[in-house]
Formats: structure tokens, sequence, C-alpha cells
């Protein structure tokens, strides 16, 4: 049975949809058998891929059950991705009153999870319907986070909600680890501010970091992960190390 992450941070802006691109390709590259779901309206995960053109059916199929899970896969060489759409959107005021809404991308994945060793959720950067919902079909959340003051008000927020969606919803949740994003090791705020998480967090937080780097910011407009596009840029490093450190804290 196949692991689900949530990569989730309810803060914008942080390389949440970055991290889960590169590492679930970084993964994969790796010999294990990944899928990618994204649950963002904004569907920059499906980009990044280069397969906005290819969408026929998404994660909106999905859970308002128009379509089987493995219906609306895409095939890519990097790994599998369950991808969206725009009227993603819809779907926050559409499950308001539905009843289980919060289980509808859990029942899809569990569907889905014996088929792969790890599959990654690209999560919305707000606390509504849709990132409840993935909380919900994880075990555990990786945490993108940016080095900077309100990151940090951020991370609290996502550990209050992972805490009720433990206690009312997902008693198995937990967090998987915390990356550092877009460092800056020249500045004293990004110090300080990686020296709080680490107190706070210890071993959870990841030894990589990822460098500011332009090719990071390029690759998905080519619509690849940064693997593909500059293998030896420093953040296709940071990544290759980072899916390294995961897995071996995931054997």
């Amino acid at each position: 049975m196949g692991k689900i992450l949530a990569v989730a941070n309810q803060k914008g802006g942080v390389g949440k949809t970055t991290t889960a691109v590169n590492l679930a390709a970084c993964v994969s590259s790796l010999g294990k058998k990944v899928l990618l779901c994204d649950f963002d309206p904004q569907a920059n995960a499906t980009s990044g891929f280069g397969l906005t053109e290819r969408v026929r059916r998404s994660v909106y199929d999905v859970i308002t059950g128009e379509v089987q899970a493995k219906d609306a896969i895409l095939r890519t060489k990097w790994c599998d991705v369950l991808p969206a759409h725009i009227n993603l959107a819809a779907a926050e005021v559409e499950l308001a009153s539905v009843e289980g809404r919060e289980h509808r991308l859990k029942e899809a994945l569990d569907e889905l999870a014996p088929q792969y060793d790890f599959i990654f959720i690209d999560c919305p950067p707000s606390l509504g319907v849709l990132t409840v919902n993935s909380l919900v079909a994880c075990q555990q959340v990786l945490v993108p986070m940016q080095c900077e003051y309100y990151a940090l008000e951020g991370l609290s927020q996502l550990v209050n909600s992972i805490r009720t969606v433990k206690r009312s919803l997902n008693p198995q949740i937990d967090i998987e680890g915390i990356v550092l994003t877009m460092y800056d090791g020249r500045t004293n705020l990004t110090i300080q501010v990686a020296e709080e998480i680490k107190h706070f967090f210890g071993e959870k937080v990841y030894r990589t970091v990822v460098p500011r780097n332009v090719r990071l910011s390029e690759a998905p407009s080519h619509g690849m992960p940064i693997l593909a596009y500059e293998r030896t840029s420093r953040g296709a490093e940071a990544y290759q190390a980072i899916a390294e450190e995961f897995l071996r804290r995931n054997q």
C-alpha cells in the first residue's frame, strides 16, 4: 500500500508546488512508483508537467463522482499525475452541503494507493474544503517553508489545522518533515528563522535546503521538472538530495 503525503502550507508563495512537482519527479527517478495529485484549483502542478492541454478529466470529476480516479490519471516520463482544472474551485461551494465531503479525496486515493509507492498531494494555499480533504486523505504532511517571519505565522496556523483534523477526522496524521525553501544563507533573517524552526521541530527539519535558484523558477514555464530542465543546477541538486533524504526517512 502506497504512502500518501500532503504537500501543504497555508501561506502562498513558499515553493509548495515547486516542491511537490520536483520531489515527485526526483523520488520517481530513484526507482519508486509515484503519483502526484494536483488538488489546487490554480492547477500549477499540472502545468508544471506540461499537461494543461492534455487534461480531459481532472480530479474535480473524480471527487464529484463523474469518473473513477484511474481514468483521470495522465502518464508522463517522470511520474503519473492526477491533474487539476480551474473548475476545481467550484468544488469548495458544491461540496459544502454534501455529507461526508471531507472524505471524497481519501476514497479516490485509497483505490489508487496499492499501485504506487508514494502519492503526493499538492494542496491549495488556504484552509477550505479542499485542504481538509487533503489532510484527511494523507498519512503525513510535508511542509515547504520559506525562511521569513510571516512564514512562521503560516506554519503555526497549519500546525493548528493538523491538530484539529487529527482530533476529529484523521487520527493518524502527522508532520513528516519541513523543507526550507528559497534559502539565502547570506541574510541574518534566513539563519534566524531556520534556527527557530529547528529548535521547535528538531529532526523533522530536512538537512538539505532549497536555495534561491533562477532555473527552478524557469522550469515550470517549459512544462518540466528541474531534473529534466537543468539537471546540473543547484535547484536540481537540492531536490535530488531531498528525495534521497525523504526515502531514507520513509523506508
